[in-house]
C-alpha cells in the first residue's frame, strides 16, 4: 500500500478591501474589536479605509502631558500602541484587520510592511521618504507624514496607519505628536501632490498587497 499523501494546505482566502467614508472613531473601533471577536479560520482578511471626524486618541504608552490643548476636540483613550496622535477630514486611515500567524508576520514586520507600501506610494510621485526604527512612521526630512499604532490579539492584527493627505494640520501644534515635542507634520498637499483620500488609498492598496504578501489581487469593496 501506498503511504497516504499528505492534503495541500488550503489556500488562503482573498483578502478584501473596503473603502469606508468618514465614520466615528469609537464605532469603528468597536467594529474592528468585534471583526477580531468573530474571526475564523475561513474569514478573509480585511483592511479598512476611511476618514475620521477630529478626534485624538490616546495609545496604551501615552503620557497626558503630550495632550496640550484638546479644546473642543474629543480624546479617547484606545487600546493601540504607542502616543497620541490626530485623526481628522483629509487624512486617509487605513485599518489591518489581519490573521498574522496565517500570513507568517511578526509585528515588526508588520510594521515594515506599512511603512513600505507609504514610502513606495509616494516615491512614484518623486518623494524621497523614509523610516525610522526607533520610531514608527513615514517622514519626509524630519517631518511626519504617516503614522503606526497597532494592536495584536489572538494572533490578529488592527488600528494600522494615518497617512496626511490634504487636512488641517494645526491640530497637531495642540499635542506632542507621537509623544515628541516640537514634531512637525506634513501632507501630501504640502508636498505638491493633489489627491483625495479615496484616490490615495486607492494608490496604497498595491503597495500593501506586494509589501503584506497577499494573495490575489487588490479589490476595493464599499
Amino acid at each position: 500500500m501506498h503511504a497516504a499523501r499528505e492534503s495541500a494546505p488550503a489556500p488562503l482566502p482573498p483578502a478584501i478591501a473596503r473603502w469606508l467614508g468618514r465614520v466615528e472613531y469609537e464605532r469603528t473601533w468597536l467594529a474592528m474589536r468585534h471583526w477580531v471577536e468573530s474571526h475564523h479560520a475561513a474569514s478573509p482578511d480585511e483592511l479598512w479605509l476611511l476618514e475620521h471626524p477630529p478626534v485624538f486618541t490616546l495609545g496604551q504608552s501615552a503620557r497626558r502631558e503630550h495632550l496640550l490643548a484638546p479644546g473642543e476636540i474629543p480624546v479617547v483613550a484606545a487600546d493601540r500602541g504607542g502616543q497620541v496622535t490626530y485623526h481628522g477630514p483629509g487624512q486617509l486611515v487605513l485599518y489591518v484587520l489581519l490573521d498574522l500567524t496565517r500570513l507568517g508576520l511578526g509585528v515588526r514586520a508588520l510594521v515594515t510592511a506599512l511603512e513600505s507600501a507609504v514610502i513606495g506610494l509616494v516615491g512614484e510621485w518623486g518623494i524621497d521618504a523614509h523610516a525610522r526604527l526607533e520610531a514608527p512612521g513615514v517622514y519626509v526630512s524630519a517631518a511626519k507624514l504617516a503614522s503606526i499604532g497597532l494592536r495584536i490579539r489572538r494572533g490578529i492584527s488592527y488600528h494600522g496607519l494615518a497617512l496626511n493627505v490634504d487636512m488641517d494640520l494645526s491640530p497637531f501644534s495642540r499635542i506632542n505628536p507621537c509623544g515628541q515635542a516640537g514634531l512637525e507634520t506634513v501632507d501630501l498637499k504640502r508636498l505638491g501632490i493633489e489627491t483625495t483620500v479615496a484616490s490615495a488609498g486607492e494608490a496604497l492598496l498595491p503597495h500593501l498587497w506586494r509589501a503584506l504578501g497577499l494573495a490575489g489581487e487588490p479589490r476595493l469593496a464599499v
